[in-house]
């Protein structure tokens, strides 16, 4: 006997390390997923079909995106939840840095979350249920002596930040909250073939962090506004 799904969940960059745990965490917890990733792919192959779907998507195109969020609220008529795990990494001084480097990371960390945002932000706010959307930030964009290395990637993450406020300051009246995840260094098997001098014990894992998405979604995380939870481990 089937079960009808908790929530109606997007999850953008789902076939990456953090969104194959996010996926992972929230079929266990029985929300129907909508995995959204630019391969279209996920090793989560034993869900099924009314729990898990997979689009192939180029979240850097705006109208691609937007007519994905609509195909999903045509189909599922709701979206309780959108996690904005999509982006990528690089590293620079302002000495390395130009700003071709600074408009590829702003491209890949901050529209990739934006062109979802807003269409899921919107249709949330028409909602009796109101909504949730997770972005995720970085503690290069917190805290100066951090993003030092990491200036393009600092920058973005920092716009990831403040589209978390104003979500917030827009979406308060309508019970649609926007929490951000600031992880330390995730420990993936990218990050450790980088730096494979470091204390991986003292990096956080998808899994902590999977877990963690799955309390701000739960009746438990509904107490949560404004939400900034940095989830650093050791590191």
């Amino acid at each position: 006997m089937s079960t009808i799904p908790k929530k109606n969940i997007i999850v953008t960059g789902a076939s990456g390390n953090l969104g194959r745990a996010v996926v992972a965490r929230l079929l266990a917890d029985g929300h129907r997923v909508i995995a959204a990733s630019r391969n279209g792919g996920n090793d989560n192959t034993s869900a099924s079909g009314d729990q898990y779907e997979s689009h192939r998507i180029d979240l850097a195109d705006e109208k691609a995106a937007s007519a994905f969020v609509a195909a999903v609220v045509e189909k599922h008529k709701t979206i309780d939840a959108a996690l904005l795990l999509a982006g990528g990494y690089a590293g620079g001084t302002i000495k390395d840095t130009g700003s071709e480097l600074i408009r590829k990371m702003i491209a890949l960390n901050f529209e990739t979350a934006y062109h979802v945002a807003r269409p899921a932000f919107n249709q949330m706010m028409q909602q009796s249920t109101g909504g949730r959307i997770v972005l995720v930030g970085a503690r290069t964009a917190l805290r100066a002596r951090d993003g030092a290395n990491n200036l393009a990637y600092g920058l973005s993450k920092s716009l990831v930040l403040r589209l978390a406020e104003v979500l917030n300051a827009e979406g308060a009246s309508h019970n649609v909250v926007t929490a951000a995840i600031i992880p330390s260094t995730i420990d993936t098997p990218d990050n450790r073939a980088a730096m494979p001098k470091a204390d991986f014990t003292k990096w956080v894992r998808p899994e902590d962090i999977a877990a963690t998405i799955a309390f701000i979604l739960s009746e438990s995380g509904k107490v949560l506004r404004e939400t900034v939870l940095k989830v650093y481990g050791d590191a």
